[in-house]
């Protein structure tokens, strides 16, 4: 029995994106979370709990992109294409984002504010476009001869402009769930609370993306509601709500302090779940399977044993990161 090669590889990039929504999207929401917080050392404390794992957490998005880029080549060149100004406008808030990190504790007190709030308007501008990017990808691409055939500013419609939004609100709970997680005192108390109307606000954005879509495209809407189908795919709408509710009666229980964070990652999880069930086979929507858009067979072949390695790799030192600069993070701790 031969792999079906294309999705395998179609895993490894799904996998990577996850993985990367989940890990830098905690510290992305930190960065937006400096908008609510104004005191110095808090903002501290706050960049303290991710600097020894930030740099890693993005390794994840290279490997995606190159992962797109080898194995479905008609599919990045169209994406790339068509979302040209929305992807750099990404890489911007992500450069500013990461020298922001960097500089703010090596700058003066009067120069301090100045990082802050690139440091800010960096995470959030480089959200709201991968937020604009996931849209666009529901949205789908007009594509002809194999290229774009669409405008550059075909990604600037209402919906994708809320995706921006709703991933906004999706990050900036990641980070306060994180921030419950490793903080102690007022800031714990202020992220608990902050959370509880992140969790309402996503919830509700869930919701609204959950009619927009059938709504508004009846492929997907035929996906969620014939039958079979309806009955297979309930418990992802299930699943939602029980987490909500469980993440709601965590937040109001001081002693859940891990919970909260992984319930997070859990409602996290079953969005991108619904992202795919909605396009799948499409790598680009409405038409262009993931089949069409693979490389040869060949070049996938070639390339697999490289990601089998890599990935174990990336894994097991993102891991140990995470296992050496595990628990609470105190004010008077620092790792710059």
């Amino acid at each position: 029995m031969s792999l079906d090669l294309p999705v395998i590889w179609f895993a490894i990039v799904v996998f990577a994106t996850l993985m990367y929504v989940v890990m830098d999207g905690f510290d992305l929401g930190i960065g937006i979370l400096f908008a609510w917080v104004r005191r110095g050392d808090d903002r501290d404390l706050m960049v303290n709990t991710v600097a020894p794992v930030w740099d890693g957490n993005e390794t994840w998005l290279v490997l995606g992109g190159a992962g797109l880029f080898g194995a479905f080549p008609l599919a990045y060149a169209v994406i790339v294409d068509a979302l040209t100004i929305p992807l750099t406008l990404m890489l911007l808030g992500l450069i500013f984002r990461g020298v922001a990190f960097e500089f703010r504790f090596k700058a003066t007190e009067a120069h301090r504010p100045f990082w802050d709030h690139a440091f800010f308007y960096g995470s959030l501008l480089a959200t709201f476009t991968q937020g604009i990017v996931v849209g666009a990808v529901i949205s789908g691409f007009p594509v002809a001869n194999n290229a774009y055939a669409g405008g550059p500013l075909d990604w600037l419609t209402p919906f994708n402009l809320f995706c921006g939004l709703g991933l906004i609100v999706a990050y900036a709970l990641l980070g306060a769930t994180w921030l419950v997680m490793k903080s102690e005192g007022a800031l714990f108390d202020a992220m608990r609370r902050a959370a509880k109307g992140l969790l309402l606000a996503l919830l509700l954005t869930i919701a609204l993306i959950s009619l927009w879509t059938p709504l508004s495209y009846p492929a997907i809407a035929s996906r969620w509601f014939s039958l079979p189908n309806l009955f297979f795919l309930l418990p992802v709408p299930l699943l939602v709500v029980l987490f909500g509710l469980w993440q709601w009666r965590s937040l109001n229980n001081t002693r859940h302090h891990a919970v909260p964070f992984l319930l997070t990652l859990g409602l996290i999880f079953l969005g991108f779940s619904g992202l795919g069930i909605s396009i799948w086979p499409h790598i680009i929507p409405p038409e262009i399977t993931l089949w069409q858009a693979a490389s040869a067979t060949q070049s996938l072949g070639f390339m697999l044993p490289g990601a089998m390695l890599i990935i174990p790799v990336i894994l097991g030192y993102t891991g140990w990161s995470y296992y050496v600069f595990r628990g609470k993070i105190q004010h008077d701790e620092g790792y710059h």
